[in-house]
């Protein structure tokens, strides 16, 4: 068992409702929600529940060095973790609700590039709702915005409210190919054109 995938299934038998899983995202789900990055130009990409850096990695080997890259999640020994790991990267230990105080603390005007882990269907109406205006009120009017859920859960009652909140808050919401090479299998919403809270 790698550092990692034992520093998560720490932190989900501590926190199991923050961190939702006993696992780390996979490669191929993290080139999934990596897609909407830009491959040239100095994006600014922002990263909600990082937790060990499974979508940390990806993100960063396309960036290049290139634009901002924010991780932010309310476990600190994830973001000291994933600080440690990557020295490039700006990891703040915050609530992703605090979005609009980050980025003007940074002086970044918008995020191009929203991408996500944060356990959607663990959380109740009003945090999902919360967390979506606080990011549709940063991200680029041509930004996207990616995240997952879990085959297994997709019809479950939270999950089934994400997906309408996602309608709401979107001009365009595409789902993705089953990625199988997750444990569990999982499915990508590709969001874009955000409509303001």
């Amino acid at each position: 068992m790698s550092s990692s995938t034992l520093s998560f299934a720490c932190e989900f038998l501590r926190e199991p409702r923050s961190v939702a899983s006993v696992t780390p995202s996979s490669q191929a789900l993290s080139r999934q929600v990596s897609l909407p990055i830009p491959a040239s130009g100095q994006p600014t990409v922002i990263e909600l529940g990082p937790g060990t850096g499974a979508f940390t990695r990806q993100i960063q080997t396309t960036l290049g060095g290139r634009g901002h890259h924010l991780a932010v999640d309310v476990n600190a020994r994830f973001t000291a973790l994933i600080g440690e790991r990557f020295p490039g990267l700006d990891a703040v230990t915050a609530d992703a609700r605090e979005l609009p105080r980050l980025l003007r603390e940074r002086r970044l005007p918008h995020a191009d590039v929203i991408v996500s882990g944060l356990p959607w269907a663990a959380f109740d109406a009003g945090t999902q709702r919360d967390i979506l205006d606080a990011l549709t009120a940063v991200l680029h009017p041509d930004g996207g915005f990616t995240t997952f859920a879990y085959v297994h859960a997709r019809w479950s009652g939270p999950a089934r409210r994400f997906r309408a909140a996602l309608n709401e808050r979107f001009e365009e919401v595409v789902l993705g190919r089953t990625v199988w090479a997750n444990v569990p299998p999982a499915l990508v919403y590709h969001c874009r054109r955000p409509r303001r809270p």
